[in-house]
């Protein structure tokens, strides 16, 4: 396989997020899907209330749509990886949409309540295990650095559910600044299109990360600081949940903790600030996520982005390099 193929669907996948923003973002704008921002958080921040929202769609669509061409081009068919990756950035984004809608026309500020965005998460998941099931996939993890090996038998459906439910959230917390979670998904989604090739060549997972990443620069066009449009939940849970999807179909599980590490980093800094706010009534940052700690204590929004961006690129090789060493 050529690596041209790979630079064209990054491209094609950029120039349809491209290409559909100025007809995507006025629309919105019309429709009046504003951005809410909330009380409790920065108050530099409420400047963007308004800014369009919902833009993961233009996400949704541009991955959808290269990757399936694409993919019956190059592959000549279909297979059930694609059929796996489709239902999870569909349905995780329509469950992401739901609940923007809720926020922006119904004007419900929390959108979705927490037990129905997770019922929606399981059941999703739950598909997405049935059909793995269905094609003998191996229910084993390996531990990355080491040799080890563990069967997990029944308990993989489980495992399953938890690393799709958790990474969507854990991506749908670091949303939070212009440009941060754009910069940070298509750094990790670039790290695994790596691994899907030059570990064991997946093809179809290959160029599925390649036209996350091709649609995510796309987006970062008017994501940027200051932001034009913001992707809202019907992006962010669509990317979390796809890119465990995909770590799962390379079988990188446990990888997806280090590839994935400014997610986890986030998530864990909102678990921390509520445990000791709950037991202790203080508060461990300033404000949780941890990018809203460092905007308080001063640093600009571009500097914190960049610098998650960063380090969003140290865990990436990191896990490469891991994988590397193992296989």
């Amino acid at each position: 396989m050529s690596e041209y193929t790979f630079l064209i669907t990054i491209a094609i996948a950029f120039l349809i997020t491209v290409l559909l923003s100025p007809i995507f973002i006025p629309f919105l704008k019309r429709l009046k899907f504003g951005q809410s921002i909330r009380e409790e958080g920065p108050k530099s921040h409420q400047k963007k209330s308004g800014t369009p929202t919902m833009g993961g769609l233009m996400i949704i669509l541009s991955i959808a749509i290269t990757s399936i061409i694409v993919t019956l081009k190059v592959n000549s068919g279909w297979n059930f990886e694609i059929s796996l990756l489709l239902l999870v950035l569909l349905g995780f984004g329509l469950l992401g949409f739901l609940d923007d809608f809720i926020k922006v026309v119904m004007k419900r500020n929390l959108g979705l309540n927490s037990k129905q965005k997770l019922l929606g998460q399981i059941i999703i998941s739950i598909i997405f295990y049935v059909v793995l099931k269905q094609q003998d996939f191996p229910t084993n993890i390996s531990i990355p650095g080491t040799e080890l090996n563990i069967e997990l038998g029944w308990f993989y459906a489980v495992f399953i559910i938890i690393m799709l439910v958790g990474s969507s959230n854990a991506v749908n917390l670091t949303d939070g600044l212009d440009g941060l979670l754009a910069g940070t998904a298509a750094i990790a989604f670039g790290a695994f299109a790596i691994l899907a090739w030059y570990g064991t060549p997946n093809l179809t997972v290959t160029l599925f990360a390649l036209s996350a990443v091709g649609a995510l620069l796309g987006f970062l066009v008017f994501n940027a600081h200051p932001a034009k449009v913001f992707m809202g939940d019907t992006g962010s849970l669509a990317l979390g949940g796809v890119i465990a999807a995909i770590a799962i179909l390379l079988k990188l599980e446990v990888l997806l903790v280090i590839i994935g590490g400014v997610f986890v980093i986030e998530t864990l800094s909102v678990i921390i600030q509520v445990i000791s706010f709950k037991t202790t009534g203080k508060r461990v940052f300033r404000m949780s996520p941890l990018h809203h700690h460092y905007e308080l204590k001063g640093w600009t929004e571009w500097r914190v982005v960049t610098t998650f961006w960063a380090v969003g690129i140290l865990f990436a090789i990191l896990g490469i390099y891991i994988e590397v060493l193992t296989s």
